[in-house]
Protein backbone atom coordinates (compact mmCIF):
# COMPACT_ATOMS: atom_id res chain seq x y z
CA UNK A 1 0.00 0.00 0.00
CA UNK A 2 2.66 2.27 0.94
CA UNK A 3 3.69 2.68 -2.88
CA UNK A 4 0.10 2.38 -4.36
CA UNK A 5 -0.86 5.70 -5.13
CA UNK A 6 0.76 7.79 -7.34
CA UNK A 7 2.54 10.23 -6.54
CA UNK A 8 2.67 11.11 -2.40
CA UNK A 9 -0.27 13.79 -2.28
CA UNK A 10 -2.79 11.23 -3.46
CA UNK A 11 -2.09 9.54 0.05
CA UNK A 12 -5.18 10.61 2.26
CA UNK A 13 -2.75 10.59 5.06
CA UNK A 14 -0.52 13.36 3.25
CA UNK A 15 -3.71 15.32 3.23
CA UNK A 16 -4.76 15.07 6.38
CA UNK A 17 -0.76 15.46 7.99
CA UNK A 18 -0.38 18.73 6.00
CA UNK A 19 -4.03 20.43 7.09
CA UNK A 20 -2.42 19.97 10.46
CA UNK A 21 1.11 20.83 9.42
CA UNK A 22 -0.85 24.51 8.39
CA UNK A 23 -2.35 24.66 11.28
CA UNK A 24 0.61 24.42 13.56
CA UNK A 25 2.30 26.55 11.65
CA UNK A 26 -0.42 28.97 12.29
CA UNK A 27 -0.54 28.65 15.94
CA UNK A 28 2.99 28.25 16.23
CA UNK A 29 4.12 31.07 14.00
CA UNK A 30 1.37 33.21 15.45
CA UNK A 31 2.80 32.67 18.93
CA UNK A 32 6.47 33.06 18.34
CA UNK A 33 6.06 36.26 16.32
CA UNK A 34 4.38 37.89 18.99
CA UNK A 35 6.29 36.24 21.82
CA UNK A 36 9.34 38.41 22.35
CA UNK A 37 7.50 41.76 21.96
CA UNK A 38 4.48 40.43 23.83
CA UNK A 39 6.86 39.37 27.11
CA UNK A 40 9.47 42.50 27.02
CA UNK A 41 6.51 45.23 25.82
CA UNK A 42 3.72 43.82 27.86
CA UNK A 43 4.87 42.28 30.61
CA UNK A 44 8.10 43.13 31.24
CA UNK A 45 10.46 40.36 31.51
CA UNK A 46 14.36 40.53 31.69
CA UNK A 47 16.74 37.87 30.56
CA UNK A 48 16.58 35.54 32.87
CA UNK A 49 12.89 34.90 32.87
CA UNK A 50 12.82 35.07 29.04
CA UNK A 51 15.42 31.88 30.08
CA UNK A 52 13.12 30.52 32.41
CA UNK A 53 9.94 30.43 30.09
CA UNK A 54 11.70 29.03 27.31
CA UNK A 55 13.16 26.30 29.21
CA UNK A 56 9.57 25.50 30.87
CA UNK A 57 8.31 25.47 27.36
CA UNK A 58 10.30 22.41 26.45
CA UNK A 59 9.95 20.56 29.45
CA UNK A 60 6.83 19.19 27.16
CA UNK A 61 8.79 17.76 24.31
CA UNK A 62 10.92 16.18 27.13
CA UNK A 63 7.75 13.95 28.13
CA UNK A 64 7.23 13.35 24.44
CA UNK A 65 7.64 9.50 25.30
CA UNK A 66 4.42 9.38 27.21
CA UNK A 67 2.72 9.45 23.34
CA UNK A 68 3.68 6.05 23.42
CA UNK A 69 1.23 4.78 26.18
CA UNK A 70 -1.08 7.62 25.51
CA UNK A 71 -1.81 5.52 21.76
CA UNK A 72 -2.91 2.34 23.59
CA UNK A 73 -5.93 4.18 23.92
CA UNK A 74 -6.09 6.79 20.79
CA UNK A 75 -5.57 6.30 17.45
CA UNK A 76 -2.41 8.13 16.01
CA UNK A 77 -4.15 10.61 13.76
CA UNK A 78 -6.58 11.24 16.29
CA UNK A 79 -4.08 12.42 18.67
CA UNK A 80 -2.31 14.50 16.36
CA UNK A 81 -5.74 16.35 15.89
CA UNK A 82 -5.97 16.59 19.69
CA UNK A 83 -2.78 18.06 19.83
CA UNK A 84 -3.64 20.87 17.25
CA UNK A 85 -6.63 22.01 19.57
CA UNK A 86 -4.53 22.09 22.56
CA UNK A 87 -1.64 23.91 21.15
CA UNK A 88 -4.40 26.27 20.20
CA UNK A 89 -6.01 26.50 23.39
CA UNK A 90 -2.39 27.56 24.63
CA UNK A 91 -1.94 30.46 22.23
CA UNK A 92 -5.33 31.64 22.75
CA UNK A 93 -5.26 31.29 26.28
CA UNK A 94 -1.42 33.42 26.58
CA UNK A 95 -3.83 36.80 25.55
CA UNK A 96 -6.04 36.58 28.82
CA UNK A 97 -2.79 35.95 30.99
CA UNK A 98 -0.61 39.18 30.85
CA UNK A 99 2.15 37.92 33.22
CA UNK A 100 4.71 36.30 33.61
CA UNK A 101 3.03 33.23 35.25
CA UNK A 102 0.58 33.39 32.91
CA UNK A 103 2.89 33.45 30.15
CA UNK A 104 4.58 30.32 32.10
CA UNK A 105 0.87 28.28 31.99
CA UNK A 106 -0.15 29.22 28.73
CA UNK A 107 3.06 28.68 27.20
CA UNK A 108 3.07 24.78 28.70
CA UNK A 109 -0.31 23.93 27.27
CA UNK A 110 0.96 25.26 23.75
CA UNK A 111 3.87 23.39 24.22
CA UNK A 112 1.90 20.16 24.58
CA UNK A 113 0.17 20.35 21.78
CA UNK A 114 2.92 21.44 19.36
CA UNK A 115 5.58 18.72 20.56
CA UNK A 116 2.82 16.04 20.50
CA UNK A 117 1.59 17.07 17.36
CA UNK A 118 5.56 16.97 15.73
CA UNK A 119 6.12 13.86 17.49
CA UNK A 120 2.81 12.01 15.70
CA UNK A 121 3.69 13.93 12.37
CA UNK A 122 6.98 12.46 12.14
CA UNK A 123 6.41 9.27 13.14
CA UNK A 124 3.34 9.14 10.43
CA UNK A 125 5.38 10.53 7.82
CA UNK A 126 8.02 7.77 8.55
CA UNK A 127 5.29 4.82 8.57
CA UNK A 128 3.63 5.94 5.44
CA UNK A 129 5.81 7.00 3.02
CA UNK A 130 8.71 5.17 1.86
CA UNK A 131 12.41 5.87 1.86
CA UNK A 132 12.42 7.54 -1.76
CA UNK A 133 9.59 9.26 -1.23
CA UNK A 134 9.87 10.49 2.33
CA UNK A 135 12.62 13.32 2.18
CA UNK A 136 10.15 14.79 -0.37
CA UNK A 137 7.22 14.51 1.83
CA UNK A 138 8.87 16.30 4.73
CA UNK A 139 10.05 18.71 3.00
CA UNK A 140 6.79 19.84 1.59
CA UNK A 141 5.18 19.79 4.55
CA UNK A 142 8.17 22.25 5.92
CA UNK A 143 7.56 24.34 2.42
CA UNK A 144 3.77 24.65 2.70
CA UNK A 145 4.62 25.41 6.75
CA UNK A 146 6.72 27.98 5.63
CA UNK A 147 3.98 29.75 3.21
CA UNK A 148 2.00 29.61 6.23
CA UNK A 149 4.42 31.67 8.23
CA UNK A 150 4.64 34.12 5.12
CA UNK A 151 1.01 34.23 5.63
CA UNK A 152 0.79 34.73 9.42
CA UNK A 153 4.00 37.73 9.30
CA UNK A 154 2.02 39.35 6.96
CA UNK A 155 -1.45 39.58 8.95
CA UNK A 156 0.66 40.29 11.94
CA UNK A 157 1.89 43.39 10.35
CA UNK A 158 -0.99 44.33 8.99
CA UNK A 159 -3.19 43.88 12.47
CA UNK A 160 -0.08 45.06 14.39
CA UNK A 161 -0.71 48.53 13.85
CA UNK A 162 -3.93 48.68 15.50
CA UNK A 163 -4.90 45.43 17.20
CA UNK A 164 -3.19 44.86 20.40
CA UNK A 165 -1.03 42.01 20.78
CA UNK A 166 -3.60 40.14 23.24
CA UNK A 167 -6.33 40.13 20.06
CA UNK A 168 -4.08 38.17 17.83
CA UNK A 169 -3.18 35.56 20.27
CA UNK A 170 -6.75 34.90 20.46
CA UNK A 171 -7.19 34.97 16.95
CA UNK A 172 -4.91 32.43 16.04
CA UNK A 173 -5.90 30.37 18.95
CA UNK A 174 -9.10 29.77 17.65
CA UNK A 175 -8.52 29.15 14.22
CA UNK A 176 -6.31 26.12 15.31
CA UNK A 177 -9.54 24.68 17.43
CA UNK A 178 -11.67 24.96 14.89
CA UNK A 179 -9.04 23.36 12.91
CA UNK A 180 -8.48 20.39 14.80
CA UNK A 181 -12.14 19.86 15.58
CA UNK A 182 -12.72 19.41 11.87
CA UNK A 183 -9.97 17.28 11.59
CA UNK A 184 -11.04 14.77 14.60
CA UNK A 185 -14.09 14.20 11.83
CA UNK A 186 -10.74 12.59 8.90
CA UNK A 187 -9.63 9.29 8.85
CA UNK A 188 -7.06 8.93 6.43
CA UNK A 189 -5.82 5.46 7.83
CA UNK A 190 -4.73 2.72 5.94
CA UNK A 191 -5.78 -0.63 8.11
CA UNK A 192 -3.31 -2.84 6.10
CA UNK A 193 -0.49 -1.34 7.70
CA UNK A 194 1.38 -3.25 10.34
CA UNK A 195 0.85 -1.77 13.64
CA UNK A 196 4.01 0.16 15.84
CA UNK A 197 5.27 -0.86 18.73
CA UNK A 198 3.06 0.32 22.44
CA UNK A 199 6.42 0.48 24.17
CA UNK A 200 9.18 2.36 24.93
CA UNK A 201 12.49 0.97 22.72
CA UNK A 202 16.28 2.22 23.04
CA UNK A 203 18.33 -0.04 20.61
CA UNK A 204 22.41 0.17 20.51
CA UNK A 205 22.09 -0.01 16.52
CA UNK A 206 20.01 3.54 17.55
CA UNK A 207 22.89 5.16 19.11
CA UNK A 208 23.48 7.61 16.76
CA UNK A 209 20.18 9.12 15.75
CA UNK A 210 19.65 9.70 19.48
CA UNK A 211 23.05 11.40 19.94
CA UNK A 212 22.07 13.76 17.11
CA UNK A 213 19.03 15.07 18.23
CA UNK A 214 20.17 15.14 21.39
CA UNK A 215 22.47 17.84 20.06
CA UNK A 216 19.96 19.14 17.30
CA UNK A 217 17.52 20.35 20.41
CA UNK A 218 20.66 22.05 21.98
CA UNK A 219 21.65 23.89 18.65
CA UNK A 220 18.19 24.58 18.28
CA UNK A 221 17.44 26.62 21.15
CA UNK A 222 20.47 28.81 21.12
CA UNK A 223 18.65 30.16 17.64
CA UNK A 224 14.94 30.04 18.92
CA UNK A 225 15.52 31.42 22.54
CA UNK A 226 18.83 33.76 22.34
CA UNK A 227 19.23 34.77 18.53
CA UNK A 228 15.62 36.43 18.32
CA UNK A 229 16.03 38.27 21.69
CA UNK A 230 19.46 39.65 20.80
CA UNK A 231 17.43 41.23 17.61
CA UNK A 232 14.92 42.81 20.56
CA UNK A 233 16.81 43.13 23.49
CA UNK A 234 20.30 44.54 22.40
CA UNK A 235 19.48 45.97 19.05
CA UNK A 236 16.17 47.05 19.56
CA UNK A 237 14.19 45.55 17.16
CA UNK A 238 10.11 45.95 16.83
CA UNK A 239 7.63 43.71 16.51
CA UNK A 240 7.42 44.08 12.83
CA UNK A 241 11.09 44.04 12.57
CA UNK A 242 10.93 40.88 13.77
CA UNK A 243 8.09 39.62 11.40
CA UNK A 244 9.79 41.01 8.51
CA UNK A 245 12.69 38.42 9.14
CA UNK A 246 10.49 35.64 9.66
CA UNK A 247 9.03 36.54 6.33
CA UNK A 248 12.32 35.96 4.80
CA UNK A 249 12.90 32.96 6.55
CA UNK A 250 10.49 31.70 5.41
CA UNK A 251 10.74 32.72 1.77
CA UNK A 252 14.28 31.07 1.71
CA UNK A 253 12.53 27.64 3.56
CA UNK A 254 9.73 27.58 0.92
CA UNK A 255 12.23 27.74 -1.91
CA UNK A 256 14.89 26.22 -0.91
CA UNK A 257 13.30 22.61 1.44
CA UNK A 258 12.46 20.83 -2.32
CA UNK A 259 16.15 21.37 -2.95
CA UNK A 260 17.43 20.15 0.81
CA UNK A 261 14.76 16.78 -0.22
CA UNK A 262 16.62 16.85 -4.01
CA UNK A 263 20.19 17.10 -2.10
CA UNK A 264 19.52 14.37 0.47
CA UNK A 265 18.59 11.96 -1.90
CA UNK A 266 21.08 12.53 -4.12
CA UNK A 267 24.54 12.88 -2.22
CA UNK A 268 23.13 11.35 0.49
CA UNK A 269 22.45 12.32 4.77
CA UNK A 270 26.18 12.24 5.91
CA UNK A 271 27.11 15.21 3.02
CA UNK A 272 23.93 17.46 4.10
CA UNK A 273 24.57 17.10 7.30
CA UNK A 274 28.60 17.88 7.44
CA UNK A 275 27.44 20.89 5.89
CA UNK A 276 25.06 22.25 7.85
CA UNK A 277 27.24 21.71 10.94
CA UNK A 278 30.67 23.44 9.48
CA UNK A 279 28.47 26.53 8.66
CA UNK A 280 26.58 26.77 11.63
CA UNK A 281 29.99 26.65 13.28
CA UNK A 282 30.96 29.75 11.75
CA UNK A 283 27.26 31.26 12.00
CA UNK A 284 27.20 30.70 16.14
CA UNK A 285 30.70 32.61 16.10
CA UNK A 286 29.37 35.73 13.72
CA UNK A 287 26.81 35.97 16.62
CA UNK A 288 29.05 36.26 19.72
CA UNK A 289 32.35 37.81 18.57
CA UNK A 290 31.23 40.80 15.66
CA UNK A 291 28.89 42.95 17.71
CA UNK A 292 26.85 44.50 15.03
CA UNK A 293 22.82 44.54 14.37
CA UNK A 294 23.63 43.77 10.83
CA UNK A 295 26.01 41.15 10.89
CA UNK A 296 23.45 39.58 13.30
CA UNK A 297 20.45 39.67 11.43
CA UNK A 298 22.67 38.08 8.68
CA UNK A 299 23.78 35.20 10.51
CA UNK A 300 19.83 34.87 11.84
CA UNK A 301 19.25 34.61 8.01
CA UNK A 302 22.02 32.29 7.00
CA UNK A 303 20.94 30.26 10.25
CA UNK A 304 17.71 29.46 9.82
CA UNK A 305 18.54 28.25 6.28
CA UNK A 306 20.19 25.44 7.55
CA UNK A 307 16.98 23.76 9.55
CA UNK A 308 15.63 22.10 6.76
CA UNK A 309 18.71 19.99 6.31
CA UNK A 310 17.45 18.47 9.65
CA UNK A 311 15.16 16.17 7.25
CA UNK A 312 18.16 14.18 7.07
CA UNK A 313 18.50 13.09 10.65
CA UNK A 314 14.91 11.12 10.38
CA UNK A 315 15.73 9.88 6.81
CA UNK A 316 18.77 8.47 7.79
CA UNK A 317 16.87 6.92 10.82
CA UNK A 318 14.06 5.67 8.67
CA UNK A 319 16.60 3.81 6.28
CA UNK A 320 18.03 1.72 9.48
CA UNK A 321 14.97 1.35 11.09
CA UNK A 322 12.61 -1.98 11.99
CA UNK A 323 9.46 -0.66 10.79
CA UNK A 324 7.14 -1.32 14.26
CA UNK A 325 9.99 0.94 15.95
CA UNK A 326 8.80 4.16 14.00
CA UNK A 327 6.33 5.71 16.51
CA UNK A 328 8.27 4.60 20.21
CA UNK A 329 11.60 5.73 18.64
CA UNK A 330 9.93 8.84 17.35
CA UNK A 331 9.20 9.55 21.03
CA UNK A 332 12.18 8.72 22.38
CA UNK A 333 14.11 11.00 19.78
CA UNK A 334 12.19 14.02 20.72
CA UNK A 335 12.71 13.32 24.29
CA UNK A 336 16.55 13.07 23.96
CA UNK A 337 16.32 16.19 21.94
CA UNK A 338 14.74 18.23 24.80
CA UNK A 339 17.13 16.73 27.17
CA UNK A 340 19.68 19.74 26.89
CA UNK A 341 16.53 21.93 24.98
CA UNK A 342 14.89 22.34 28.93
CA UNK A 343 18.29 22.93 30.29
CA UNK A 344 19.75 25.70 27.60
CA UNK A 345 17.69 28.22 28.15
CA UNK A 346 17.70 28.94 31.94
CA UNK A 347 22.17 28.14 32.08
CA UNK A 348 21.81 30.71 29.10
CA UNK A 349 19.29 33.11 30.27
CA UNK A 350 22.10 33.09 33.57
CA UNK A 351 25.35 33.64 31.47
CA UNK A 352 23.00 35.91 29.26
CA UNK A 353 23.13 38.43 32.42
CA UNK A 354 26.78 37.88 32.87
CA UNK A 355 28.17 38.45 29.39
CA UNK A 356 25.50 37.83 26.33
CA UNK A 357 27.77 36.10 24.18
CA UNK A 358 28.64 33.26 25.78
CA UNK A 359 25.47 31.22 24.80
CA UNK A 360 26.45 31.63 20.93
CA UNK A 361 30.14 30.56 21.85
CA UNK A 362 28.64 27.75 23.66
CA UNK A 363 26.48 27.02 19.96
CA UNK A 364 29.76 26.94 18.54
CA UNK A 365 31.00 24.20 20.55
CA UNK A 366 27.51 22.57 19.95
CA UNK A 367 27.79 22.85 16.34
CA UNK A 368 31.31 21.61 16.48
CA UNK A 369 30.60 18.48 18.21
CA UNK A 370 27.34 17.78 15.58
CA UNK A 371 30.08 18.02 12.88
CA UNK A 372 32.50 15.55 14.17
CA UNK A 373 29.14 12.59 14.83
CA UNK A 374 27.69 13.48 11.80
CA UNK A 375 30.69 11.63 10.08
CA UNK A 376 29.83 8.35 11.62
CA UNK A 377 26.33 8.33 9.63
CA UNK A 378 26.43 5.74 7.09
CA UNK A 379 23.96 4.33 4.84
CA UNK A 380 23.33 0.67 3.95
CA UNK A 381 22.54 0.44 0.01
CA UNK A 382 18.63 0.61 -0.78
CA UNK A 383 16.77 0.29 -4.30
CA UNK A 384 15.89 3.70 -5.47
Amino acid sequence: MMNSYRTFRDNPMYRYLLLLVISSAIGFQGWRTLFNNYAVDVVGVNGFQIGVIQSVREIPGFLTFFVVYLLLVIKEHRFAALSIIMLGGGVLLAGFFPSFGGLIFTTVVMSVGFHFFETTNQSLSLQYFDHTRVPRVLASFKSYGALTNITVGGIIWLLSSFLPLQNMFWLFGGVLILTGLYALTRDPVDKTKPPQQRKLILKKKYWLFYTLNFLAGARRQIFVVFAIFLLVEKYGFSVRHITVLFVLNNIMTFFLSPQVAKAIHRFGERTMLTIEYASLFLVFLGYGLIEDKNVATAMYLVDNLFFSFSIAINTYFQKKADHEDIAPSMAVGFTINHIMAVVIPVFGGLLWMYNWRIPFIGGAGIALASLVFAQFVKIPKLPR
